[in-house]
């Protein structure tokens, strides 16, 4: 251990937070959380004794460490998860014990929303958070959030009795509307969200107004929850909108000083395409805020011409993006990456100029993960782009072609396959290792979000009927129809007095012409 790194380990605050071990060429080698950073930090420099093949040569190569503090060690959990997605350190690859990825599914448009775990989120209006690495400690904390947000793990039938989690607490009380449950809800999704200090004076603002109405059950009832939610502050566990620090972000400011952009884009917007041979075509909207996923401010499109051209499909994508209504609604992003080559870049910088709007916007290939910028079109000073091409470095490959840029972060590394596996998770020995890594995340998980609302609508057509194309026939009445006769075939082998009892005589009548 160097001097700097000693004198800097003796600062180190008596509180949670996480922690990121970096190696002498400012590479983040590993990222950890901790209930108390103190303590946790200084093992890795105290005896070795105990310590496994794989952590002593992390230590060998720690020169430098950084740390975040954060107001809890659950807050600790959701933050380090997010580090870990972002950066992709490599010692976090080879020591993490838990490498499956874990996901909190809360279906909130239910009736009766559940909390649960997946491994495998779907696009299905469900709120999901995550990934989070190590299951045990997210099921752990989920397990104490729900003394203070009781909720249902699997939906209640109608009628059925209280069990045992609403005798304890656990479950939502009798009586409880579904309204009033959504409500309790909507604060544990805040809590994810970074929202603790507000959600405990929303509970004790609840709580005196209760007492002043005699309401005393309920009052005590509040007051419980506040001191559980305190009590989560001293418990031992290891918001997605929990962030670093935006100036020390190293790939923001990288990136800012690389495209000479005017300022730190805090906002960046992924978008990709997916389909199948033009057919259920939809395009993913991804924004990351201050580097970090934001999945609340997610968006996707389905295009309203089905054809198989990706340059006409992201044209149309960006028009609507920028539509009046939608930056009033969404705002303005500060960086745009476009998942494709020069086609698709093309596409996007037409849609922006004809919607007259200006923000940077680049683009990645595929195959060698290299950045596309249009010299005169991208809204990006290329200046320093154009000095590199002249005076080549080592860190960083500029080429021009024609009147694009095409920047290679990582030279001299190869991709044999089209999304990236050989790279990602890779140590780059360059300056632009973290801006990669960043690019790679919102690529990757733009390219996601299109596959699974693609994958759904693909799903929703395979099961599609010709009930679907009858006029004046809605999802009610064909969910009836099939209950009542079984399938399609018993629809159209009913009796009219059938039809009549189940459906009535009005829609019996638009029906009947339908299945002759």
């Amino acid at each position: 251990m160097n001097k700097k790194l000693e004198a800097k380990l003796a600062t180190l605050p008596s509180r949670p937070g996480v922690y990121f071990h970096k190696g002498s060429d400012g590479e983040i080698l590993y990222v950890g959380k901790a209930a108390v950073l103190k303590n946790r930090v200084r093992q890795y420099f105290q005896t070795q004794r105990d310590m496994d093949v794989k952590t002593r040569a992390l230590v060998a190569e720690i020169d430098d460490t950084d740390w975040t503090e954060t107001e809890s060690e659950i807050d600790a959990l959701f933050l380090e998860s997010e580090m870990v997605k972002r950066y992709m350190p490599r010692y976090n690859i080879l020591l993490r014990d838990d490498k499956s990825q874990m996901y909190v599914r809360i279906d909130i448009k239910s009736e009766w929303p559940t909390v649960t775990f997946t491994r495998n989120p779907a696009d299905d209006s469900a709120r999901y958070f995550g990934p989070y690495y190590n299951g045990f400690a997210i099921k752990k904390a989920l397990r104490y959030l729900r003394r203070v947000f009781p909720y249902y793990t699997k939906s209640p039938k109608s009628g059925e009795r209280p069990d045992l989690d609403a005798h304890i607490g656990l479950s939502p009380l009798p009586g409880v509307t579904s309204e009033e449950y959504r409500v309790s809800l909507r604060k544990l999704i805040r809590y994810f969200e970074g929202g603790r200090k507000t959600i405990a004076k929303e509970i004790e603002k609840e709580m005196h107004r209760s007492a002043k109405m005699h309401d005393f059950e309920n009052a005590a009832r509040l007051r419980n929850r506040l001191k559980d939610l305190a009590e989560l502050q001293r418990k031992i566990m290891f918001g997605d909108r929990e962030f670093l620090d935006i100036s020390k972000d190293r790939a923001l400011g990288s990136l800012t000083g690389l495209l000479l952009l005017e300022k730190t884009p805090a906002r960046i917007e992924g978008y990709d395409i997916s389909h199948m041979g033009g057919a259920n075509v939809v395009a993913s909207m991804v924004v990351f805020t201050n580097g970090v996923s934001n999945r609340s401010e997610y968006r996707k499109f389905k295009t309203k011409l089905e054809q198989n051209n990706d340059t006409a499909n992201m044209h149309e994508t960006i028009l609507r993006r920028f539509s009046a209504k939608n930056v009033k609604d969404w705002g303005m992003p500060d960086l745009i990456l476009i998942d494709g080559g020069k086609g698709q870049l093309d596409s996007a910088i037409r849609a922006l100029c004809e919607r007259e709007v200006t923000v940077p916007v680049v683009s990645i290939a595929k195959r060698e993960e290299e950045l596309i910028v249009h010299g005169k079109n991208s809204n990006i000073d290329v200046s320093m782009l154009e000095n590199i091409v002249k005076n080549p470095s080592e860190s960083i490959d500029v080429m021009r072609s024609g009147e694009y840029y095409v920047v290679n972060l990582h030279p001299g590394q190869r991709n044999a396959s089209a999304h990236s596996k050989n790279l990602r998770g890779g140590s780059f020995p360059g300056e632009y290792n973290d801006v990669v890594k960043l690019f790679q995340r919102i690529r990757d998980e733009s390219h996601r979000f299109a596959v699974s609302y693609h994958t759904v609508l693909k799903r929703q057509k395979q099961t599609a009927s010709d009930l679907d194309d009858i006029p004046g026939v809605g999802p009610a009445t064909r969910r009836k129809l099939i209950r009542t006769f079984g399938s399609l075939r018993g629809v159209k082998s009913a009796t009219e007095q059938q039809l009549l009892d189940a459906i009535g005589e009005s829609k019996a009548n638009k029906l009947r012409p339908y299945l002759q």
